[in-house]
């Protein structure tokens, strides 16, 4: 059974958790954030959700913990336990199920004083406390449940009357399944999917991205931002560690298949650009008013994507980047060809003749190309980069290699 202790402020257990399981933390004597005491009550309350996933190691200088999880083994992301840890409003639970109490079936449908008249006289008449929910409140729990699509609204008159939705709920478990493991705020489907019974699990993993739970509310924030069309400071570490504030307009969310990170890309009012920061850097969010450009915002990064090859937007140089390369593959090597055709991303494939194959590309920052096109080194025969120094940086690369291994002058 989980500790029986809920979590107000998650920022705080959001880095106990980061150290544990991304970074592997430190002995208890190397840890200097806070206080041995603060080291044990953190232990004790991860240990209290992912007992079965703690791990220890002892060396000279002492005991260091960490977090281990076999994905071969996992089919539920261990992290929300965490967030499942986490305190909700009592008025909030509260009300979401008198609403729905009273407004039990589609057929059944209730204006908003009618509601308030229930509430008051059917449901908290018998207890000794004062009017918790005014008409403000529930006007605006009822507007988000429409929203939600769990209500729906008819005006009769001048009056506007609610009713529950034909489809508002779930009951195919497998895509609740799905949506947890692999979806951002996918805490979301998870708190859904403990009240199914009797289900059987049909998912399994084999790159399974899990410490994204970590971030579930800075998402949940930002998705609230982007709804809404809101200016936004956020609250990031920088690589130093120090602390920043930064001005932006977040625009999307990307999410990196081969890591499973995830990159917020914003306009930085101050820089006049749209960058990326990674999400797992940032700590808080607070909306602003609204951003008037946003519409313009979004259309110049959905002109600008394809042109990016990850999340990067500017090379060395203002302008886009262009980078070419011949692989050479043999008559019995057609999964080579194959592969480069199914990663090329934002570039397009030739086939020059039988066993040779040109790649092209125009990107912001062919920096980042540089990791991947070193998987095909040995099969490069010709390369050009417009940028001169990535393309230098690469054949030194490939000249260190060659020392390392004995290879040629």
């Amino acid at each position: 059974m989980g500790y029986n202790e809920l979590i107000k402020n998650f920022d705080i257990i959001r880095d106990y958790m980061r150290d544990f399981y991304v970074y592997g933390w430190g002995s208890r004597e190397e840890y200097d954030k806070k206080s041995s005491r603060t080291y044990d009550d953190a232990k004790r309350r991860i240990e209290s959700w992912l007992g079965e996933y703690m791990k220890y190691q002892r060396y000279p200088d002492g005991k260091r913990v960490f977090i281990s999880v076999d994905t071969r083994n996992t089919v539920h992301n261990p992290l929300y336990k965490a967030l499942k840890a986490k305190s909700f409003t009592d008025g909030d639970i509260t009300l979401f199920f008198i609403v729905f109490d009273i407004l039990h079936e589609p057929s059944v449908y209730f204006s908003l004083s009618e509601i308030l008249d229930k509430i008051d006289k059917e449901y908290l008449s018998c207890f000794d406390v004062p009017k918790i929910f005014d008409s403000s409140t529930v006007r605006k729990k009822l507007n988000e449940y429409v929203y939600m699509g769990l209500l729906k609204t008819e005006k009769r008159g001048k009056i506007l009357y609610y009713s529950r939705s034909e489809n508002d709920h779930f009951n195919d478990t497998d895509i609740l399944h799905f949506f947890s493991e692999i979806m951002p705020c996918g805490v979301l489907g998870a708190f859904l999917l403990d009240k199914q019974e009797n289900y059987k699990d049909i998912f399994t993993f084999k790159h399974h991205y899990i410490n994204s739970a970590l971030d579930s509310e800075i998402v949940y924030s930002l998705f609230s931002a982007m709804h809404k069309k809101r200016e936004t400071e956020i609250q990031k570490i920088t690589r130093k560690g120090n602390k920043r504030s930064v001005h932006i307009v977040p625009l999307r969310l990307l999410i990196s298949v081969q890591n499973g990170r995830q990159y917020l890309m914003a306009y930085n009012r101050k820089k006049r650009r749209v960058l990326s920061y990674r999400i797992d850097y940032i700590f808080d969010v607070k909306p602003l008013e609204k951003a008037e450009d946003f519409d313009f915002l979004r259309s110049k990064l959905n002109g600008m994507q394809p042109f990016m090859w990850g999340v990067s937007t500017q090379g060395k140089s203002a302008r886009r980047e262009t980078v070419e390369f011949i692989v050479h593959f043999r008559d019995d090597e057609q999964h080579i060809y194959d592969r480069l055709q199914r990663e090329k991303r934002c570039g397009t494939v030739e086939k020059i003749d039988d066993d040779h194959a040109r790649f092209y590309a125009e990107v912001y920052d062919t920096n980042e190309m540089l990791t991947w096109i070193r998987s095909f080194i040995c099969r490069i025969t010709y390369v050009n980069f417009s940028n001169k120094d990535i393309e230098s940086q690469l054949k030194a690369d490939i000249e260190a290699m060659y020392r390392m291994y004995g290879v040629g002058e």
